[in-house]
């Protein structure tokens, strides 16, 4: 790992409220609100992970996950409408004494009026949603494990060069910013400058986006502040990126041994999860922006199978091995091998 990186702290949130979750999703979900009475502030969501309920519902609340969101499915409405009166209001009270953050019925069930009387009393917010199960499910397993992924706050700058999502890390004033201004003006992307924050989404993807303060704002110095959108237009900006590979600058260093054929290649965790690093030494005249324009193709190649390195090393290889060198000049043939053995008196 690089050491640029080796002290950055994960973040992750503790809990939501019922409320930020529904302004967040009742147009995304169609989320309506069935209880009258107002959402508590201090009713939270700590899980990111929902419950079904049918356990409960029969009785059985031994393992009863009730700090979750509550989700009411077919069957468990069905269930609650096969019995009597007096059991579903008996079943209804027992289910809504504990703290449940929130109940949401799916596929427009009818809703039974001994939960909304109970969810009432006990300030349980109560929702309804045309979705059917599965599809409500993922989407709030999706939205819950955003909300309570691990977060990294990283000093670069991020951008989109030919889908590739390039991070550029670096000490202060290397010049990050520049280079991405650079990337910018030939047609890239930019997502984040100064600030990026990093989102672990999965197991095996890490999500990039700026601030919500400085948005698609970058720093030039001698310049000052400007505004990417404004000046380049709608086409030079995203919100978020997938990160795939790090670039991480530095001042070049005589002595220092650098990578020269791309065989060995460096891989850093972030949170858990492997990306691939370029160390790029910079000296005046060197031009980063096409390099990096060629680190986002390489990615890409490799990526779709065709790794540059690795096949010439099986050419070499195979040279190697057939010991076709020995034939050198007593074969009258070029020893190192041209592309073309006749130029055809094309001199070009």
């Amino acid at each position: 790992m690089a050491h640029r990186f080796e002290n950055i702290k994960e973040l992750k949130r503790e809990f939501i409220t019922v409320q930020f979750f529904y302004d967040q999703t009742k147009e995304r979900f169609k989320l309506v609100k069935v209880t009258e009475s107002e959402i508590s502030p201090d009713t939270t969501i700590t899980e990111k992970d929902i419950h079904r309920p049918g356990l409960a519902l029969a009785g059985y609340v031994d393992l009863f996950t009730f700090n979750r969101v509550q989700v009411f499915g077919n069957t468990e409405i069905q269930y609650l409408d096969h019995l009597s009166g007096a059991e579903r209001q008996s079943t209804l009270d027992r289910f809504c004494s504990f703290e449940v953050p929130c109940i949401i019925v799916t596929n427009n069930n009818q809703i039974p009026e001994e939960l909304k009387i109970a969810c009432d009393r006990e300030g349980i917010p109560l929702f309804v949603t045309p979705y059917p199960t599965t599809r409500l499910s993922y989407f709030i397993s999706d939205f819950l494990d955003d909300q309570f992924s691990a977060q990294l706050i990283i000093h670069g700058s991020f951008v989109d060069v030919y889908g590739v999502g390039l991070m550029f890390a670096g000490k202060s004033g290397i010049g990050k910013s520049e280079i991405v201004l650079d990337l910018v003006e030939r047609g890239h992307r930019l997502v984040a400058d100064d600030i990026v924050v990093v989102t672990k989404k999965g197991e095996g993807v890490l999500m990039g986006s700026g601030t919500a303060l400085s948005k698609h704002i970058m720093e030039i110095r001698g310049l000052g502040i400007i505004d990417v959108r404004t000046i380049f237009g709608i086409r030079a900006i995203r919100y978020q990126k997938r990160v795939e590979v790090v670039v991480e600058l530095e001042d070049w260093q005589k002595n220092k041994a650098y990578e020269r054929t791309g065989l060995d290649s460096s891989i850093m965790n972030l949170a858990g999860v492997d990306v691939e690093l370029v160390k790029l030494p910079i000296f005046p005249g060197k031009n980063i922006t096409v390099i990096a324009e060629v680190i986002a193709l390489n990615y890409l190649c490799k990526h779709y199978g065709y790794n540059a390195a690795e096949e010439f090393r099986k050419k070499l290889q195979e040279r190697i091995s057939s010991k076709s060198s020995k034939k050198g000049f007593s074969s009258g043939q070029d020893s190192l091998g041209r592309t073309t053995e006749y130029f055809e008196h094309d001199f070009e």
